[in-house]
Formats: C-alpha cells, sequence, structure tokens
C-alpha cells in the first residue's frame, strides 16, 4: 500500500493553526494512507499561542505528529524584530527554511514505506517552497480565507506587474474596482487593511506570485457560498488548481490560554437560563481590542439597545509590536461607564476571552457582532447565526462587504473600520447610535438575512457530508497527492 507523508506549515497565528490542524485531521480521518507531520514555527513572544498549540494536539489522531521547529538564534531574532511589520513574517519563515529542510529529511528517515507527499503551506509560509523543491515533491497551499480574497490578492498582483498600478494607491480615491472575484464592483473604503500601504501591497503581490507557484490550493470555504469567485478563479489559467474543502471548523476549539472550567460553565449556564435566540454576542477574534473611548460607545449602545447581551472584552496592547494577544481586563469597572454592569445585570453579561463556537452554538445566542475574521464568520454560518459586521484589520473589511454587500449574510455597522494592529489606532470612532442601529436590525426574529443564513447553515453542512462538494474536492485532492507517489516510483 502507498503511504503518503504529507509536510503541513502552518504561520504561528491561532486563526491559521486552527484551520490547519483541522483540515489534517480530516485528511488522516479520510484516508489511512495519509500521515502528516506538522511542522511548529514559533515565535519567543508568542508564549499564549503555544499554550493554545498543546490543547489543540490533544485529540489529534496519532498519524498526525506535531514537530517544533528549533527557534531561530536570539541574534538573528533581534535583526528580525527590527523589520517593517509587513515584511517580518516572510522574513521569519525564510530564516528557518534550513532547518525545516533537516526537520524533514530525519522524518523521512522513519519509514521506507512512507514517500513524502509534498509540502502543504500556510499562504505567509509561501518561502518554504524552496524547501519543497529540495525534496522534489509539490507544493500545496492551504488558504486560511475566502476565495473572494484570494481573487482580489490576485488582481491587485495583476494590476502591479501588468499596468504598474499599486493597489494602495486607490486608497481615499472613491474608486470602485471591477474584481473578477466579486460580483460587484469593490469600493476603495473595503480594501483589505492589510494591502492600504505600499510596503503592505507590495508584500501581499509578492505572496500571490508565490502562490501562482504551487500545485494547488485548497481554500477554506464552500463551492455554493462563494460560487462567483471560485468561477472567477477556475477561469484563469495563471492560478492553481482549486480545491474549496470547508468549512474546516474546530467544534471543540481550545483556548490561547489555561482557562478556568468554572468560567466557561458559568457563561454556558447563564445561556441556559436566557429565552431562545434572544443573546447578541460581541467578539472581536483573538486580536480584538478597542480604545477606552469605543469601549464606551459599545456600552451606550447595548443599554439603548435594551438587548440581551454577551460581551467579549479584551484590554488592547500599546504599541504592539510583538503582535501578542490582547489580555483579559482585572476589572472592567475600569473601562465601562459608571454603574454599567449594575444597570444591565439582568440582561447582559461582561466576559473576557470566549469559547466562542460554544457560544455560537448556543440556542439562547440570536446575533453576533464580529470582527469578520474568516474562521468567525465561518463558525457563524455554520451555526446559522447572523453577523453584524464590524471588520477591524487584515482582510475583514473585504469580508465584510461580501457578507453584507454581495452575499445578503450580514448586517452592516461599519465597513470601513480600519485599525493598525501594533498602534492599536483606528480610523473612526463608531458611535453608539451606529451601533445599536447595527445590534436592533441583527435580532429582527424574521429579517431576510437570519432567513439567508439559516438556509447557508444547511448548505455549508451538507457540503461536508459525504457526497458534499467539499468532501468531494478533498477526495479529488488525496487522489492527486496518491497518484503523484505513484508516478515518481
Amino acid at each position: 500500500m502507498v503511504r503518503a507523508e504529507l509536510i503541513f506549515i502552518p504561520a504561528p497565528g491561532i486563526g491559521h493553526l486552527v484551520s490547519a490542524v483541522e483540515v489534517a485531521k480530516l485528511l488522516v480521518r479520510r484516508d489511512e494512507r495519509i500521515s502528516i507531520s506538522i511542522l511548529l514555527l514559533k515565535l519567543p513572544f508568542h508564549a499564549g499561542v503555544a499554550a493554545f498549540t498543546e490543547n489543540l494536539k490533544k485529540d489529534a489522531p496519532d498519524c498526525i505528529d506535531f514537530v517544533d521547529i528549533p527557534a531561530v538564534d536570539e541574534s538573528i531574532m533581534t535583526d528580525l524584530m527590527s523589520l517593517p511589520h509587513n515584511s517580518f513574517l516572510e522574513s521569519f519563515v525564510s530564516s528557518q527554511r534550513a532547518q525545516v529542510t533537516d526537520v524533514v529529511a530525519t522524518i523521512l528517515k522513519r519509514s521506507e514505506a512512507t514517500k513524502l507527499g509534498g509540502f502543504v503551506l500556510d499562504m505567509f509560509c509561501t518561502p518554504m517552497i524552496e524547501a519543497a523543491n529540495e525534496f522534489n515533491v509539490p507544493a500545496y497551499v492551504f488558504f486560511t480565507s475566502g476565495a473572494s480574497f484570494l481573487g482580489f490578492i490576485f488582481y491587485a498582483q495583476f494590476l502591479k506587474d501588468s499596468k504598474g498600478q499599486d493597489i494602495s494607491e486607490f486608497k481615499d480615491s472613491g474608486v470602485e474596482l471591477s474584481v473578477p472575484a466579486f460580483s460587484i464592483p469593490v469600493p476603495d473604503k473595503v480594501f483589505p487593511s492589510v494591502m492600504l500601504s505600499e510596503g503592505g501591497s507590495s508584500r501581499m503581490s509578492i505572496v500571490a506570485r508565490r502562490l501562482r507557484e504551487v500545485k494547488a490550493i485548497l481554500i477554506n470555504s464552500v463551492l455554493e457560498l462563494e460560487t462567483h469567485a471560485f468561477k472567477s478563479l477556475a477561469d484563469d489559467e495563471d492560478i492553481p488548481l482549486i480545491y474549496p474543502v470547508g468549512p474546516i471548523i474546530n467544534l471543540e476549539r481550545g483556548e490561547p490560554t489555561p482557562r478556568n472550567r468554572e468560567s466557561d460553565e458559568a457563561i454556558m449556564s447563564w445561556l441556559d437560563s436566557q429565552p431562545c435566540s434572544s443573546v447578541v454576542f460581541l467578539c472581536f477574534g483573538s486580536m480584538g481590542s478597542f480604545s477606552e473611548d469605543q469601549v464606551m460607545e459599545i456600552a451606550c449602545a447595548l443599554e439603548l439597545s435594551g438587548k440581551r447581551f454577551l460581551w467579549s472584552l479584551r484590554c488592547p496592547l500599546k504599541d504592539n509590536k510583538k503582535m501578542e494577544l490582547p489580555k483579559d481586563y482585572e476589572d472592567y469597572v475600569e473601562v465601562l461607564p459608571e454603574g454599567f454592569l449594575e444597570r444591565t445585570s439582568g440582561i447582559g453579561k461582561v466576559i473576557g476571552w470566549a469559547p466562542q463556537v460554544k457560544i455560537l452554538s448556543h440556542p439562547a445566542v440570536g446575533g453576533f457582532v464580529s470582527h469578520c475574521g474568516w474562521n468567525s464568520t465561518l463558525e457563524s454560518l455554520w451555526c446559522g447565526v447572523p453577523i453584524a459586521a464590524w471588520p477591524v484589520y487584515s482582510e475583514q473589511q473585504t469580508n465584510a462587504f461580501q457578507l453584507v454587500k454581495e452575499l445578503g449574510l450580514a448586517i452592516e455597522i461599519k465597513l470601513d473600520y480600519h485599525k493598525d494592529i501594533v498602534t492599536n489606532e483606528a480610523s473612526v470612532l463608531v458611535t453608539a447610535e451606529e451601533i445599536e442601529r447595527g445590534i436592533r436590525c441583527l435580532m429582527e426574529e424574521e429579517g431576510e438575512v437570519r432567513k439567508k443564513v439559516k438556509m447557508m447553515k444547511a448548505i455549508c453542512r451538507k457540503a461536508t457530508a459525504e457526497g458534499g462538494s467539499s468532501y468531494n474536492s478533498l477526495g479529488h485532492f488525496i487522489e492527486d497527492v496518491l497518484d503523484n507517489i505513484k508516478q515518481g516510483e
């Protein structure tokens, strides 16, 4: 029996790790001929991510091995830390290529019966394509965002290379671009935050060029969710083969830091006491936090709306050059309006880090005020919970635009909100009136968005079931890997 070893290299961030580990589990459980080594690149200042990774390992099958890549020399890391933020990660990954090559060589010595089937790389780990080339095996990419954003990256790279136009030049121009991956024009105000600077857009163009080099791209999305985007990608002969394999969701998602089990039980117990679909859940991802002024506006909006709420409130880190995770407040009183907790004690609950999937799965939750990170978006659709879109950074503005304007699967709070992930400076202050209006629209009992989201819930679950579009696509990828090994024998 031909056995294939796949080398997974996810980016060292929570959102990227979660879905990479989950797709690895799907592959090995689907076909006993597949085994996987997940190589963990560790940033010395990401202790929270390291603890989170330990939780992800707990229910992984035996044929998935987690391998720590030795840390880079301290002097090299010091040099890397002096680089601009938008070029740090690529340089960090590149610096570990020699260690990765050594580790893979060691893995291959374990069994002569197992052949190396290829490298499955995160979009930010494409410098490792060279490592795959050294072993003369294919490089694949597991793309943790959606097909529309992938199409946006490719289009931006096309503009730069073919027309000499940098996507960042359109910032604040009022232009609307006809991006092939979108069925409607995309205004500059919702271009991805990560591409609004010349440095950021140049880095993403480099990523796009490298993505064109790989054999295939697995996308954490659903064909029926992003039909137009997938068709546009398939129509471009210069783009590799695309496999839609989502939604990839960890229904028992681990937490980034050790947690008090009692606090999670208290959250779920509180939800148990709430009426069905009555609670609006506010959570802005692993990096989500706001200034005190913005926290005040959110608190006022919740009081004005009169809706039941569960609010994950995190404390921002100032000058976050090391990209550390926000912390929980020691005392919410220091940031919330005077008397807020007492006035809302009957209908609301403020928490720190949230067990997000468990909360979204609870029948009491009727709406989700979200940053529209792609993992969170898929989790919300999987659970049938409509979103009020409030993007913050990265590609979230484009995700939010797609959900609200193109697909009709979300309510708008503020699509053009941008926050610098390092300095925590925001582009605008979103007012209590804007937030309250979004919450009220979100919690309409029989609104059109709610109906569409319920339909998409059924579609997502059908896609991953046997015979569904994502199920079949994953099977085609497995056969591709095994066929490559047979041809190389």
